[in-house]
């Protein structure tokens, strides 16, 4: 009986080797999976920032080409830019009062 007892013990002891191998293996790829998912969630932040800008250079974009295509002359296209600002401007200023 020693002998089977001693047998059951090695046995164990590999098993809980192994079982230990298996928990570090899987608290490293845990971690390696947070750290990549936090470098994605920067990705995704600097995705949408650049989408953002781009949103807002393509709508300025597209009011001057309105703008343009509504005159006959880019001096009036520029005009009404200018008009458009100064309404803007007197806006804020009414906003700070």
């Amino acid at each position: 009986m020693d002998r089977d007892t001693n047998e059951i013990i090695n046995s164990l002891k590999e098993q809980i080797s192994e079982l230990i191998l298996l928990y570090q293996k899987s608290k490293q790829e845990k971690e390696s999976l947070l750290h990549e998912k936090l470098e994605l969630m920067e990705r995704i932040e600097i995705l949408v920032r650049e989408k953002d800008e781009i949103d807002h250079q393509y709508n300025t974009l597209k009011l001057a080409k309105t703008l343009a295509a509504n005159s006959s002359d880019s001096k009036d296209a520029k005009v009404k830019i200018n008009r458009i600002v100064r309404e803007i401007d007197k806006c804020i200023a009414l906003l700070n009062r």
